[in-house]
């Protein structure tokens, strides 16, 4: 007879919240096999079934509903022993982080030195894409912990403030100083993707500021709004972290039209349940990184 152990429940866990062994098993980074083989061998020990298999999917039994309560109880004490017992050096598993491209661009590479420092034998898998993206990523599952635009308003998330980025407005080096400071803007506006609070923000304020002509070229990309504002083929407001990197380069410069758009603000955020020590300690790190990136910075 199989013994009951963690992995069994904490896959049956998983099979729950997920509602199917596939996301499961992506979840966990195993494959589907492996899931059904540790829910075939925890019923064998239960000696009764957790799931009916129905043709629309899996429903949880009598004995599944009865499992569930002592399987959440079994994954909070594995999570106080983590915390308090096992050495965060030998702790082993599979780390996935989203995060948006202004951080990646920024301080994400500290961000995982020091993650990898704290946790060594942590595989740790990183995905760069826009903030909504990322969003719904998070609440599918596909990443662990979401470094976004946020904070994320929803009871089932996490967030951790991260420190915000100031933004300034530049042009190419090169570009001719115009007769009026708004002349600037009779190049395209270099911006974030449509579907963001900063496109959003952006093209409120110039059209209230500067009119309705504007043309707004929006990006996913932000190390391709950069690459386009040192050609000279728009203008745009970047993070003054990066734009003072590049003002010293000699690529870009700075203009004042006298106002610019809020800063971007950023969280680090993850599902609360099921509980992680790992998770919760990548957040904090990222929040530590963030703080000493910005504040050297502004030194």
């Amino acid at each position: 007879m199989t013994r009951l152990n963690l992995e069994q429940l904490r896959s049956f866990l998983w099979v729950v919240r997920m509602g199917g062994v596939r996301k499961a098993a992506d979840g966990l980074n195993v494959t589907q096999p492996a899931i059904t083989a540790r829910i075939k061998a925890l019923e064998t020990t239960l000696g009764a079934e957790v799931f009916d298999r129905t043709t629309t999917g899996l429903k949880l039994t009598k004995r599944g509903e009865l499992l569930l309560r002592y399987a959440e109880q079994f994954e909070q004490l594995s999570a106080l022993v983590e915390r308090n017992v096992i050495d965060p050096d030998g702790i082993e598993g599979h780390l996935r982080v989203g995060a948006s491209e202004t951080i990646a661009q920024i301080w994400l590479p500290d961000f995982i030195t020091r993650l990898h420092q704290r946790f060594p034998k942590i595989e740790i898998e990183v995905n760069v894409d826009i903030s909504i993206v990322l969003r719904a990523a998070l609440f599918d599952r596909e990443v662990d912990l979401a470094l976004l635009l946020g904070p994320i308003s929803d009871y089932s998330v996490d967030n951790v403030e991260l420190p915000g980025f100031e933004l300034a407005w530049y042009a190419a080096a090169t570009m001719p100083e115009p007769d009026h400071v708004d002349g600037y803007f009779n190049r395209p506006v270099i911006t974030y993707a449509r579907n963001t609070r900063p496109f959003r923000e952006v093209q409120s304020a110039l059209f209230e500021r500067v009119g309705p002509d504007v043309r707004l070229f929006p990006s996913s990309s932000l190390s391709a709004c950069i690459r386009l504002v040192e050609a000279g083929l728009g203008v745009a407001a970047l993070p003054v972290v990066l734009g003072e990197s590049l003002t010293a380069l000699g690529t870009v410069k700075p203009f004042d039209p006298g106002w610019v758009p809020e800063p971007l603000r950023f969280s680090a955020s993850y599902l609360a349940d099921p509980k992680s020590q790992i998770v919760e300690i990548a957040a904090k790190c990222a929040a530590e990184v963030a703080e000493e990136y910005l504040g050297y910075k502004n030194i």
